[in-house]
């Protein structure tokens, strides 16, 4: 879909589906990101009860694959969130242009 938005001058109606997936796949992404969440944090409890320093647990937990994991998901659903944005702005934008026209 992002090669499709980046690449392609898109049909209105074309457009619209493309939203109405990324929507729906937002939802996803946003629970996978609280899964994600717990996951890092459980791990991050578990390295600031063994350290002595606050900072040196954090980046011990940041090294883990549950870090990898929730900073996947999070950049995830940034680009999902930009996507949609882009899609309304075509679809605002070519609804201006078909009423300019008329």
């Amino acid at each position: 879909m992002q090669v499709e938005i980046r690449d392609y001058d898109l049909t209105p109606d074309r457009a619209c589906v493309l939203l109405a997936k990324l929507t729906a796949i937002l939802g996803n992404c946003h629970a996978e990101l609280t899964d994600a969440e717990i996951a890092f944090n459980e791990v991050l409890l578990t390295h600031l009860d063994s350290e002595e320093a606050a900072n040196r647990a954090k980046i011990r937990a940041e090294t883990t694959p549950e870090y990898r994991r929730k900073r996947e998901a999070s950049d995830t659903a940034k680009l999902v969130i930009a996507l949609t944005q882009s899609l309304k702005t075509i679809i605002r934008h070519q609804g201006e242009e078909m009423r300019l026209s008329r």
